[in-house]
Parts: C-alpha cells; structure tokens; sequence
C-alpha cells in the first residue's frame, strides 16, 4: 500500500500531455489510384502551426505544397493544399507542431500515387528542438522550478513558522528572486527557437519573440515577470531584502500580509500549470487545479526544507522549538497534498501499468519514485531520532535542532506525550545553548555523534530532493505513456481506401558506399495472405543486391519468425504468398547482403491488422 502511494506520488510532476497524431488523410502507407487536393493531419489536442509545418515532398525530393499550412474545421486540424498534376510514386509528408502543452513534436509518413517508387526524399522527421536550444530551454526551466519553490517556501516558512529573526535568510531570498527574474527573461527569449527548433543563434529574432508574445506560453511567462516585480515589495514588507537590525517575527502576521502572499504564491503557480502539461489533455480544469496545489506543496516542503537549514546554519539567533514543530507539520500538510494530486496526476499521465515499462514517462517515472522513496526513507529516519531526543526532557540545544527539518514525514513535534506546549516554552531567549558552548557537563553540544548523524540525515534530504526537482523537470519534457499508447495504437489505414503498409528500414554494411534503406511495402498489410515489395535504395537511388532476405516475428505470440521467400522481381524483391495468421505488431528483420562477404541484418516493427 505504501509502495503505491509512494509509485503515485513519484509521477506527481506536472503531468505531461503532449499530443499525437490521430489520423491524417492520406494515411500512412496508402497506395492512391487518384493524386488528393490537400494533405490534412488531425492531432489528439489542439496544436501551434507555422507555414512550413506541413512539407509534402515528391519521390525527386521536389516540394509540392501550393500554400502555406493552416487549420482546418478546428485547431487540433492542419491541412496543405498540394500542386496539380502530382506525379506518380511514393509522396513523403514532414511534419512539425507545437502542442498545446507548449512543447513541439515532429514526424514523417509516406504515402503513394499509383503504385509505391523509390524516393530520394529523407522520410524521417528532423528533430522537434534544436540540440543546443532545447538544453539551454530545460536548463532555464529547472532554475525557474528551484527558484520558485525557493521564494513560496522560504516565505511560508516566515509566515506560518515565525522564526525568531529573518536576517540569514535576505541572501538566500535574493538569489531566489535573481534566479527567478534572469531564468524566465531566458525563458522568454529561448520559448521562439525551442519551439521553432532553430539554433541559439536566432536568440534575439525579434519575429521570434513575436510568435511567442502572441502565444500562452508567452502571456504565462509575461505575467510571471509582472508576479516576480510584485514578490520584490513583498519580501521587502517581510524584511528579507534590505538589512534591518535583528528582531524577533514570534508574532502572527496580519491577515492582509498572509492574503496577499497567498495570491502571490497561487498566481506564480499558475503561471506554469497553465502554459504547460496540465493545460492539455483530458480534464483540464481539474488538472490545472491538481498541478497547482502540487506545485505549491512541493514549494512549502522543499523551500522550506532549505529556508530551516539555512536558519539553523547561518542565524545569529535559532529558531525555535515551536518554529521547528510548526514546520513540520507543514511539511506532513504538504505530503498529503502531494500524495493526493500525485495520485490523479499519476493516472493522467501514464493511463496504464503497461506504460510505465514500455514508455520512456514510465521509465522516468519509476527512476523519480526511487528518489522519492529515498527522500521519505531520510526524512523517516530523521524524524524517529529527533523525537527520542526530544522524549529525554533534556535541554534541546541549537544543533540537535538542526536534524527537525528532516521531520517531514509526519507531524509536529512535542514532548513525550506529543503535546507542542512545552516546546513553545522554548520560544524564549535564553532557553538554548549557543553555538559551540559546552553544556552543564563542560562537553560542546554539538560533538554529539547522534547530533553529526542527524545532520547527514538532513543533509541527504536536501541532495535528494534535487534529483527529484531535476527528474521532474526531465519528465515534463516527456511525453507521457497515455500519449505514447495512443500513438502505437494510431490505425494505420482508412476505412474504404487501400490497406497498404510502406515501411524504410535504414541499413549500413560498414564499408564505402554501404548506406542505404530497404522500403517494403506489405499489401494489404492484414492477416492472412499478404503481398510483398521490397526494393533497396542506395547512395545513388535503387540498388542492386545479390541476396535479401525478410522474416516476419510476432513475440507476443511467440509465432515465427516467419520467412518470406522474397525473389529476385528484377528492380525489386518480392512474393505473393506470405501469409501472416494473427493480427499485432510484427518484427520485420531484413538481411541486406551487398557481396560476398559484406551484409547487415536491421529489423523494424510493423502493425498487422485484423
């Protein structure tokens, strides 16, 4: 039961919801006997388009579009309309979108006209981002996520903790705000070649910075800038940007402080669950409301988790017992927050067990729910020790107290009946030991080794709780394994055209000239009796081979593998009998022998209809 819980809060980053494509009209793999008017994609959400999203290429590499890409009876539809008199052969259709999650993704499908041809068109799809732009774009957002939950939880751990002084925490609120103010700028100059998939190069194009200005992501990013001006004058109102002269915060804040950094805290949060994952998909209202409340809960127990250890290292003055205590239980609020909207968010971003092995979310996923285990397993053990410590009814000194911020886990902390009165006694001046003095036995408190192995404790809570903003940051970049299902499970032919499947498997023999690809077409790519064409393309179109073989292998039902038996056609390989019994996703293997010596066996899966 624990494990579960544990498994749905390790997902519980933003949940991803990158689109995919439904259908598109031609299909992939689809012999025409007419040439189409237009070609027409469908998404499964809304997506961003640009002029050239849609590129239809001739079998001579030549473009064929007659405009500029467009929606079409929706904004989840992108249509081109095509040139007359297309010639014959096979058609290859580059596509590149943004999703209404705010992150691009691309492909490629062939179909033909006539009959299928060679193509010296490339028909894999060039990459969605940019290499050097995408990282520059996922460092900015990880310093953005850390600076975040820095500035909610320090705040809230002065507002809700009241610590006896918030002088060692001005430093650690401007880097925050610094962080904060310098990655979103970033973000918003990196948002126009990350999702136009462009170099750093176009950084400063001003066009660019249009397209995102006039785009969600852009209006999120925007609002951010104005939400982190008006932080500035609320940390100033708490005293943690100009220097003050040490006091002591034990009394309540007024409401109308604690209003408005609430409003603060909520709209900063919003200014991420809407500009990405959450704000596509299934249930979005919903969804946005869960990323939300996560994001914060996140914010309140990390941030608050570096704001108590930066008090208990660097303040003149410590905190309190109470303060401690306060904290956490904030800290157990927050994990149940956390555990809730993890559950929801987990269901919405893998919609199966299946995916979290056999997609790339999952995997991710799994490695978070390490993390997280790891990060609860420190904090438990922290907590356990804290306590008999506090159950003795010995004087608590400052560095025993610096183990309590890894209590958070479970609920305040108290004497040995569990009642928070008798550390409030402790909010007093003069109730702690200083630093470095020794106790009533002459012996410095904090030589202590259950005190030094507290502190790792508490140490390794915060190294861990960076890998797990780190894996979050990762697996928002992912898209999730409801998607990915959806995409594998995509038909592959439409209902009253012909049911043609078009597959290039690229090969390498390793010698001069021993690039090329195999393209097979499998008609009508059903069960049982099935034709085969299969034709070599080299550096310098179709090529001669003197051997190839093909074998078919459905390991879910542990059939074949399954030859073939492709003969020599002259200009293609082929058969007409090769009968395939089940409908699933097949391994096609192909054997490419180019002389005597030279060959390469490369495999490719392909879905077989019922």
């Amino acid at each position: 039961m624990m494990l579960g819980t544990l498994l749905l809060l390790g997902g519980a980053g933003t949940a991803s919801a990158h689109s995919s494509v439904r259908d598109s009209d031609p299909r992939e793999g689809t012999v025409l006997k007419t040439a189409p008017k237009q070609v027409t994609m469908t998404f499964t959400e809304s997506v961003a388009i640009s002029d050239d999203s849609i590129r239809v290429l001739s079998p001579d590499n030549r473009r064929m579009n007659a405009g500029a890409a467009e929606h079409a009876g929706g904004s989840d539809t992108v249509r081109v309309r095509l040139q007359d008199d297309l010639p014959q052969g096979t058609f290859t259709v580059a596509w590149r979108v943004v999703s209404a999650d705010s992150h691009p993704i691309s492909g490629a499908f062939t179909f033909s006209i006539g009959a299928p041809s060679a193509t010296t068109a490339n028909a894999s799809a060039e990459p969605a981002v940019h290499p050097t732009s995408g990282l520059l774009y996922d460092l900015a957002r990880y310093a953005a996520y850390t600076a975040g939950a820095l500035l909610i939880g320090a705040a809230t751990f002065v507002l809700a903790c009241r610590p006896p002084s918030v002088a060692a925490l001005r430093k650690l609120f401007r880097l925050a705000w610094w962080i904060l103010l310098l990655s979103t700028v970033a973000l918003l100059f990196l948002r126009g070649p990350y999702a136009r998939g462009t170099g750093p190069a176009t950084l400063l194009d001003l066009s660019l910075l249009k397209d995102t200005l006039s785009g969600r992501p852009g209006w999120a990013l925007l609002a951010r800038l104005v939400l982190v001006a008006l932080a500035a004058v609320f940390l100033v109102r708490l005293g943690a940007r100009e220097p003050q002269a040490e006091e002591r915060v034990d009394e309540r804040p007024k409401p109308a402080v604690l209003a408005s950094g609430g409003v603060l805290a909520v709209a900063m949060a919003v200014t991420w669950a809407a500009a990405e994952h959450a704000s596509a998909g299934i249930q979005v209202p919903v969804a946005i409301v869960s990323s939300v409340l996560h994001l914060l809960a996140m914010a309140v127990w990390m941030g608050g988790l570096a704001a108590l250890l930066t008090t208990l290292y660097r303040a003149e003055t410590p905190p309190s017992a109470a303060s401690v205590a306060r904290f956490s239980r904030l800290a157990f609020a927050s994990v149940v927050v956390l555990v809730v909207t993890g559950v929801y968010q987990s269901w919405r971003g893998l919609g199966s067990w299946e995916a979290l092995t056999g997609t790339s979310y999952g995997r991710i996923l799994a490695a978070k729910v390490c993390a997280v285990v790891l990060l609860l397993g420190a904090a438990a053990y922290s907590r356990r020790w804290t306590a008999g410590l506090l159950a003795t009814g010995e004087p608590v000194r400052v560095r025993e107290l610096e183990t309590v911020g890894a209590s958070t886990g479970g609920g305040g902390v108290g004497d040995e009946t569990g009642n928070p009165d008798k550390l409030d006694k402790l909010d007093k001046p003069g109730e702690f030991d200083k630093p470095g003095e020794p106790d009533e036995s002459g012996e410095p408190g904090e030589t202590s080794p259950s005190h030094q192995g507290l502190r790792r404790s508490v140490l390794a809570e915060v190294v861990v709780g960076v890998m797990v903003l780190l894996l979050t940051t990762v697996l928002t970049g992912t898209q999730p394994g409801r998607a990915a299902t959806e995409t594998q499970d995509a038909p592959t032919a439409p209902a009253g055209q012909p049911t043609t499947s078009m597959t290039l498997i690229p090969f390498d023999v390793g010698t001069p000239g021993g690039k090329g690809k195999v393209q097979i077409v499998l008609e009508p790519g059903r069960v049982n009796e099935n034709t085969v064409q299969a034709i070599v393309i080299g550096p310098e179109g179709v090529a001669t081979v003197p051997e190839l073989r093909l074998t078919f292998t459905l390991a879910a039902e542990k059939i074949g593998p399954i030859d073939a038996e492709l003969t020599d056609q002259g200009g293609y390989w082929g058969t007409n009998s090769l009968n395939l019994p089940l409908p699933g996703t097949w391994t096609m293997k192909v054997t490419v022998r180019t002389s005597d010596i030279d060959q390469v066996t490369v495999s490719k899966k392909v879905q077989i209809s019922p």
